[in-house]
């Protein structure tokens, strides 16, 4: 067919390929099969030939694609000429492979980032020419140059799958994708889970895990106003179903939000028994919007973590921070912890003590060593694992004495004198080693193995960002997903059959008062110290195990008050007694250990449910808070002793004989009713 003379305009998908790749068109469209030699055998006999038709040009590209993919390259759309609707519209495509033409040179410009991206392309000539043509008046496209000469090496089947033009993900999976990142699971959950779903081999999903990131990427890149009108929106919804959700922001001067601050019914009915000691973790961003992220954590009786709330920042600054902290505590009813661990942040550390001045704030151990790779591993080489090991050592030893002598041996036979973060940890030393911390209560939280469960516990809501307005919504899904889960450990634990030790009556009493978690942690300690030898002295006992000959704790016990004291501190640090107070105590003749010493946050109680709370009006589930709280109260002073317990029974029959004289409220009576059924 004879084409109209004139000028045929030519366009390049990529505008690169100008210059770096020449075609002879009449060349090529004589060039005959027998020049054309495959770079790889195929399985498909069928390949492409000088004459080959098509009904369309798409038809053609995805016939070559696959065809480059039996082969083990992939291709791209080189160049058109002409366009649609001018004229005789298109009437050619060039396809390439996909290493054709050269890196095309950028200009800098200096006020612009740009990704220093490396590139593949490496002026291959392999390529597949077709021509559209009309026959009995019917339009079609035919093969009209061809080539498979690859001057690069081709990929094998098992390799040419993660080549960008053959990893896609379809509008289903996509969706199942969104799903799966709603209940916060991780992308390499989410990988396995659809791997077996699709019944293929792991790593043989059509996508990676980068094509999963970028897809989830790709929704969170959002407008901020849009997402923080949204996001106040889905507050106020909340708050309008449940009273008892509590939120805090603010808005700066050009009427955009700055922070917000959230916290759950449930979360502060946790707080009000666990939070002496709290986790405030601020090392983490929500990437899509670059913005810093707190999160409140603690542990419960059965040793399991708790969320207090949530905090998210435009910028870590003290006032920034000390905005979260009164935020946090108004949703705690002004209720400070008594220590609160945090990372190695300046920031933070002023705003705690401004306004938290009561607080003993703690640097977490296990976010400090999470640094240690990128501080040390280069500086120390083989030797880092064995200045781990030494590092935990020193780390829990007992007495300040022992660590300043300790750390010094540490420095010197590692040679690490002069290294800057050696010098700032020796600094903030009081901040994170243990024998400076073990006269305050943090509930275990400041211990290495601790520090796992409280890590993934925060991670579950790291892995589930997407839009900020369906953050606060992940994150409850999230809470409410740990709170089901620790329900059900703490039924589990409360059916295993408690196993006694060491047949002490202290032992039997303490299972039946404590939880399993924090039973085994006291028992523990009730078989170490029958390994304890106690010698009487003037003002108290001297404590050390059988086999050594100097040494030891001093105990101090008052039997007449029941009070107890050793200096080992391990009752102020973890609220369970020490192997030393136990020995003295059995050797004392004392068969049940002192009410005191039985923490209440570590008895088998069961905090009121919130969910009990959430359709009764504000004020009225205010009162029954307060009535659960001085139930529990009671409770625990009656059981001090018999008389206690005697008066208290007689007086509570007394007044529930009163009430039950009062008239019913139907409205609050079938409110409690349904929420007692769903409990």
């Amino acid at each position: 067919m004879s084409e109209e003379a004139g000028v045929m305009l030519v366009v390049y998908d990529d505008p690169s390929d100008r210059q770096s790749f020449s075609l002879d068109d009449t060349s090529s469209s004589e060039e005959s099969l027998d020049e054309t030699r495959l770079s790889l055998e195929t399985t498909n006999d069928v390949i492409p030939y000088i004459g080959k038709r098509f009904a369309t040009h798409d038809a053609a590209y995805e016939y070559y694609s696959e065809f480059a993919k039996q082969c083990g390259f992939s291709i791209r759309r080189h160049r058109t000429e002409g366009k649609d609707g001018v004229g005789k519209g298109l009437t050619r495509r060039c396809f390439v492979c996909h290493r054709a033409g050269n890196t095309p040179s950028k200009t800098s410009n200096e006020s612009k980032h740009r990704r220093n991206r490396k590139s593949s392309r490496c002026g291959c000539q392999a390529y597949m020419l077709i021509s559209k043509t009309t026959e009995l008046g019917s339009l079609e496209w035919r093969v009209t140059g061809f080539t498979n000469h690859h001057n690069h090496e081709l990929l094998e089947p098992n390799q040419v799958r993660f080549l960008p033009a053959y990893r896609t993900i379809t509008e289903s999976d996509k969706s199942r994708i969104l799903m799966f990142a709603k209940t916060g699971i991780s992308v390499q959950q989410m990988m396995r889970l659809m791997e077996l779903e699709k019944c293929v081999e792991p790593g043989y999903l059509p996508f990676t895990e980068k094509d999963v990131r970028n897809l989830l990427q790709s929704f969170r890149k959002l407008d901020l106003e849009e997402e923080s009108i949204d996001l106040l929106k889905m507050c106020r919804n909340i708050k309008e179903k449940d009273r008892n959700f509590k939120f805090e922001y603010t808005i700066d001067s050009k009427n955009r939000l700055e922070n917000i601050a959230w916290s759950y019914a449930s979360s502060v009915q946790s707080y009000e028994t666990f939070g002496d000691a709290v986790v405030f973790d601020t090392t983490h961003r929500l990437t899509a919007f670059d913005m810093p992220l707190g999160i409140w954590v603690g542990i419960n009786n059965y040793g399991m973590p708790c969320f207090f709330g949530c905090v998210l920042l435009r910028e870590e600054s003290v006032r920034s921070f000390s905005w979260a902290l009164k935020a946090f505590l108004g949703f705690m009813h002004g209720k400070a912890p008594q220590t609160i661990l945090t990372d190695q942040n300046l920031f933070l550390k002023e705003a705690i003590s401004a306004d938290m001045p009561t607080t003993k704030h703690a640097l977490c151990v296990w976010m400090i060593v999470a640094k240690f790779p990128s501080w040390f591993n280069a500086v120390l080489g083989e030797r880092y694992n064995e200045w781990k090991s030494a590092f935990y050592r020193i780390y829990n030893l007992g007495a300040i004495e022992d660590f300043e002598l300790g750390w010094t041996d540490l420095v010197n036979s590692f040679g690490l004198q002069s290294n800057r973060h050696i010098v700032n940890l020796y600094d903030l030393r009081s901040l994170w080693a243990l024998p400076f911390l073990r006269s305050h209560f943090f509930a275990g939280m400041a211990t290495i193995g601790q520090s796992k469960s409280i890590n993934a516990f925060i991670q579950r809501f790291l892995s589930a960002q997407s839009r900020l307005a369906h953050f606060i919504e992940q994150v409850a899904v999230a809470v409410d997903f740990k709170d089901q889960a620790g329900e059900q450990q703490t039924m589990q634990q409360n059916l295993q059959n408690i196993c006694l030790k060491t047949g002490a009556p202290m032992e039997s009493h303490a299972a039946s008062v404590l939880t399993p978690y924090a039973f085994s942690k006291l028992q523990e300690q009730l078989v170490l110290a029958a390994h304890y030898a106690s010698f009487q002295m003037d003002d108290g006992f001297l404590v050390r195990h059988h086999t050594k000959g100097d040494g030891g704790r001093i105990v101090y016990w008052v039997p007449r008050e029941g009070i107890i004291t050793c200096s080992c501190h391990h009752f102020e640090f973890s609220g369970i007694l020490c192997r030393h107070a136990l020995r003295v105590l059995s050797t004392g003749n004392c068969f049940e250990i002192p009410d005191i010493y039985l923490p209440v946050r570590w008895r088998r109680i069961s905090t009121p449910s919130a969910k009990l709370l959430y359709s009764v009006p504000s004020d009225h589930a205010e009162r029954i808070e307060l009535l659960q709280r001085i139930v529990s109260t009671l409770v625990t002073e009656s059981a001090k002793s018999r008389e206690r317990l005697d008066i208290a029974t007689e007086q509570v029959s007394i007044l529930l004989s009163r009430i039950r004289e009062q008239p019913v409220s139907l409205q609050n009576t079938r409110d409690l009713a349904l929420k007692n059924r769903n409990i």
